[in-house]
């Protein structure tokens, strides 16, 4: 093999190291290859996404297996947990309507559906009643196991749903693990804060919907409710009780048991000439055995003598009525009102005594069928009230204290502050209570005519709205109030709510003695 001289290799050797310097000057010009071409989510929408996720499987896992189905004394009841922004407990009774109850504050909801009451359980009952002295705490056990029962399937069901739909969304098991186990921990807090914020006393003061409103008797009469409240168990017991009654008179309901010892008044206000108001107040002064309505004003629209004949009604109601002059009723409604039967109309303070009730009242100053404010109303409003109060005074110094005072705007019966236990207003079109600084509870009652024809200017009717208030009638104080709203024009919607004053509610320290139970009413 023939050597090649060294000077020749030497001459080729610039062309066998070209390759390599190409390539390294090639390779430096080269792109990087490590360009992300798809951005992380921020850990916030991470978590957000985590969360939806984490409600969503929780409230499909209830949705399909969160119920359970318990005999509840004689019913067979279905209990579910559901979610919501204002927890409580509804308790559906089909076909007669459902109850609502402000038990506690939680984003779930207790719903409970009787579904049909055992024909064989509730014949024992009947034929034997002394068992009924043991259905509280048949009742507390039942509700005891079908409460653990529910709070174990639900737990199950809400780690099941956010497991499996965080398994669906995110195909990998520890995602899906985290859904379940946050899952499981906003349901123990939920079931934390049910816990903490629970009132048993909630079962005094039920909502009711659909026929059940017809049937104020199932929650007992207000003296009943104050005096023989004793634990919750028993409440439960009265109310299965009660159920059981109801279901078994099938296609009649109840009749309500008027107490003897209860006053019942009827509290409308602004009826705005709305004609099928007149047809309201006679079923519930029918229903509820109503001893007096109270009217505070605009019963009118423009106070014409022309619409004098849209009172005539008023006689043939079935109770006293008793009415002070609003902003919408003039003086010549004034004078009619008084020339109907059984219309006592109050004004300048004066007092009268209806029923074993004393009452006193004020017209209003301002007469605007326009809906205009004139110059000066707030303070004519409030001179009006001094008026009242004054009168008010007069009437205990002369041992005739006053029991309920009335005018037709707020601002005026705010002025009666001290002066009466009571003091009953309208005006605003929806209703409110509210203790004075002195002692003084204002009841301003909403619109009874639903705001007349003012009803179809806005976007939704407004509701029919009135009040049955309950009095002792021996301190002559309000014991209890019913709020009863009906839907408005075109609507058959229908809520009755049982309220209890605080002195009344159970645990109460009685409150001090007043005037107004120092001395009887006596007859102007």
């Amino acid at each position: 093999m023939a050597r090649v001289p060294a000077a020749v290799l030497n001459v080729l050797n610039p062309f066998r190291k070209a390759p390599h310097a190409l390539t390294r000057r090639y390779r430096s010009r080269q792109t990087p290859a490590t360009i992300e071409l798809v951005t992380q989510p921020h850990p916030w929408i991470r978590a957000v996404g985590l969360v939806a996720v984490v409600l969503l499987g929780a409230w499909l896992g209830l949705l399909v297996v969160g119920n359970v189905r318990v005999p509840v004394g004689p019913m067979d009841t279905t209990m579910t947990l559901r979610p919501s922004f204002t927890g409580g407990t509804r308790i559906n009774i089909s076909p007669l309507g459902a109850l609502q109850l402000d038990s506690h504050i939680a984003p779930v909801r207790l719903d409970v559906n009787v579904d049909q009451l055992d024909p064989d359980r509730s014949q024992a009952l009947v034929d034997h009643p002394e068992r009924l002295s043991g259905l509280q705490d048949e009742v507390t056990a039942d509700v005891g196991r079908g409460t653990l029962d529910l709070a174990v399937r639900s737990g199950i069901a809400v780690v099941t749903g956010a497991t499996a739909l965080g398994l669906a969304v995110y195909r990998r098991p520890r995602r899906a693990l985290a859904a379940g186990g946050l899952a499981l921990t906003l349901l123990a807090a939920s079931g934390g804060t049910a816990y903490a914020t629970w009132r048993p006393d909630s079962v005094l003061e039920p909502k009711f919907s659909g026929l059940l409103t017809s049937a104020p008797s199932l929650v007992g009469n207000a003296r009943s409710i104050v005096t023989e409240f004793d634990v919750y168990q028993k409440e439960l017991a009265r109310l299965v009780t009660n159920v059981t009654k109801l279901y078994d008179a099938t296609s009649t309901l109840p009749a309500y048991a008027p107490d003897p010892s209860t006053i019942r008044v009827l509290h409308v206000s602004d009826i705005h000439l709305n004609p099928a108001s007149w047809k309201i107040i006679a079923s519930l002064v029918e229903q509820y055995k109503v001893d007096v309505i109270v009217d505070s004003g605009d019963t009118m629209d423009h106070g014409t003598a022309a619409e004098n004949g849209f009172l005539d009604p008023i006689e043939d109601l079935g109770a006293p009525y008793v009415w002070v002059r609003g902003n919408h009723d003039s003086m010549i409604t004034q004078r009619y009102m008084q020339d109907l039967k059984n219309v006592h109309v109050l004004d300048d303070g004066k007092a009268q005594t209806i029923k074993g009730l004393r009452f006193a009242g004020i017209g209003d100053p301002q007469f605007t069928p326009d809906r205009s404010r004139q110059t000066g109303a707030r303070q004519s409003q409030e001179l009006a009230g001094a008026r009242l109060a004054t009168a008010l005074r007069d009437q205990s110094t002369a041992g005739t204290p006053v029991d309920v005072a009335i005018a037709h705007e707020p601002s005026a019966a705010r002025e009666v502050d001290g002066e009466v236990p009571l003091a009953l207003a309208g005006h605003l079109h929806h209703d409110e209570m509210e203790m004075l600084p002195y002692g003084t509870r204002l009841r301003i009652e909403g619109s009874t005519g639903g705001s007349g024809l003012r009803a179809i200017e806005g976007k939704h009717p407004d509701p029919i709205e009135a009040s049955i208030l309950y009095f002792d009638r021996d301190t002559r104080h309000l014991q209890a109030w019913d709020e009863i709203e009906l839907g408005g024009l075109g609507l058959t919607t229908a809520e009755v709510s049982r309220h209890l004053p605080e002195e009344n509610q159970p645990g109460a320290t009685p409150s001090p003695s007043t005037p107004s139970e120092a001395a009887p009413s006596a007859s102007p």
